[in-house]
């Protein structure tokens, strides 16, 4: 798990954050989860995405959370474990997404892993995506669902460790906060007041965020 090399050469340290990274409050753990590597073990290849956009969800006080008021079924089972542990689920009937769950035991609190950035295995990704031809900057993994089936992310990975194969996240390199973007979440609407924290973070100006981007559009 050491390291592995970008297509530029360059040499990646690849060692899994400790536990207590996690096991902090969701919205710490959001940002610090910026310039971090999520590596995925796949059929003896390595698969690397640079992380550059999260989402943070509360538990119990959060409408938008899964959780939200202490709920708990075998859906969301993982999500009430120690920080450091994945949680997925299926959304739309159609797309896996993934979150790191934070916090202590029973706190129900986790980050939505939104988007990555390719650093290696950028071809094993676009196969799995489908692509017939290079993608575009965010066509790989510029969004949750998007990001998990780069990686083959599903449900056979909920409630497995963060911090080893087949699944982790490596220290990677800290996001300074002048180029973090911070707002809003995406499609919660419906969460009342909740819908508006700011609790969306991304790489400033990265074009592999997904849309609606968190910076002001460009003018033409």
């Amino acid at each position: 798990m050491s390291s592995t090399r970008s297509p530029d050469g360059t040499v990646v340290p690849l060692r899994p954050l400790p536990a207590a990274f996690y096991r902090r409050p969701a919205e710490e753990v959001a940002r610090d989860l910026l310039g971090r590597h999520l590596v995925r073990e796949l059929d003896g290849e390595r698969l690397v995405l640079r992380l550059v956009e999260t989402e943070a969800y509360l538990g119990a006080p959060d409408r938008a959370s899964h959780a939200f008021g202490g709920r708990r079924t075998p859906r969301n089972e993982s999500l009430y474990r120690a920080g450091g542990f994945a949680y997925v689920y299926f959304i739309y009937g159609m797309y896996w997404c993934l979150n790191a769950v934070t916090g202590a035991a029973g706190v129900g609190s986790a980050v939505l892993i939104r988007g990555g950035e390719p650093v290696a295995g950028e071809e094993r990704m676009r196969v799995l995506r489908g692509l017939a031809r290079a993608p575009r900057p965010g066509d790989l993994a510029g969004g949750p669902g998007r990001l998990c089936q780069a990686l083959a992310i599903d449900r056979a990975l909920d409630g497995a460790p963060l911090g080893r194969p087949p699944l982790w996240i490596a220290a990677g390199e800290p996001v300074p906060d002048a180029e973090v973007a911070v707002g809003p979440r995406i499609g919660v609407d419906s969460s009342g007041e909740a819908a508006a924290w700011p609790l969306r973070f991304a790489v400033q100006g990265n074009p592999h965020v997904s849309r609606p981007h968190l910076w002001p559009r460009a003018r033409r």
